[in-house]
């Protein structure tokens, strides 16, 4: 259950006053604790949006949330720990946000996680246990809690961050491939119930998919200073892209796969 709520807005860091291309929009992100969590929260709040995050590792979530809160002064950016593997709990997270905030204009989903083998043959299932419940079971939960709170906006957006795997597995990567491919498919059929909500005028929210072929950050490039990380995404980069869905109409991104990387 939630027990560690990151409360309250910031007014240091670069105040840019209330404009913004997602000014006035409320907006939650699982998985926010992790780098492209917070790149994600910077610039949705940087863009004006109310930025609602939740990790299951507060400490990583509220360094976040101040990172959020210092790059825009002002912003309303608030964290709170989730079982995004409890239905119940991830229902009552989208209520509360809606609640308070009076409406959810998107779910950004980044849980990720990855394990994999030397060989097909040497596939561990314990590894696909662990990928169901952090690649499928958390995108089937956020997805139906938010269902309805994003059909109710009038810019309401589920993004789900995939991998080029998904649709060009590898011998090695058949449990995360398959992991990935699920929550696409189950993806794909929420934007299917958007589609139908909106009859002949068009659906009113969409669901679709940003697909790298892997994410690289600052931390990840002081490590290995010689790597070259060839057609990886940069998690600022992946934030960019994210608020640009907004820019976008409902029609034109429901249902549809936004390739970050080369097509397979």
């Amino acid at each position: 259950m939630s027990d560690h709520l990151i409360q309250n807005t910031a007014s240091e860091g670069k105040n840019v006053g209330n404009n913004g291309s997602l000014s006035g929009a409320v907006i939650a992100v699982a998985g926010a604790g992790g780098p492209a969590g917070h790149a994600t929260l910077v610039r949705l709040a940087e863009a004006g949006a109310v930025v609602v995050g939740a990790d299951n590792n507060p400490e990583r979530l509220a360094e976040a949330v101040d990172a959020a809160r210092y790059a825009r002064g002002g912003a309303t950016v608030t964290g709170e720990t989730v079982d995004l593997l409890d239905l119940d709990d991830t229902r009552a997270w989208a209520d509360r946000i809606e609640k308070e905030h009076g409406r959810v204009d998107g779910l950004v989903h980044l849980v990720g996680g990855w394990r994999g083998s030397a060989t097909f043959a040497e596939t561990s299932l314990t590894d696909w246990e662990l990928l169901e419940k952090l690649l499928i079971r958390t995108v089937q939960h956020t997805s139906l809690a938010f269902y309805d709170a994003l059909q109710r906006s009038d810019r309401g957006r589920y993004l789900l961050i995939s991998a080029a795997g998904a649709s060009n597995p590898t011998a090695g990567n058949a449990a995360y491939s398959a992991a990935k491919a699920a929550a696409e498919a189950w993806t794909l059929a929420m934007a299917d119930g958007f589609r139908k909500a909106g009859g002949e005028t068009g659906p009113r929210a969409a669901a679709a998919i940003l697909v790298v072929k892997a994410l690289v950050h600052d931390a990840m490039r002081a490590e290995r200073p010689n790597a070259k990380f060839a057609g990886f995404t940069d998690v600022k980069d992946l934030a960019e892209e994210i608020e640009g869905v907004w820019g976008k109409s409902a029609a034109e991104v429901n249902g549809n796969r936004l390739w970050l990387t080369e097509k397979p």
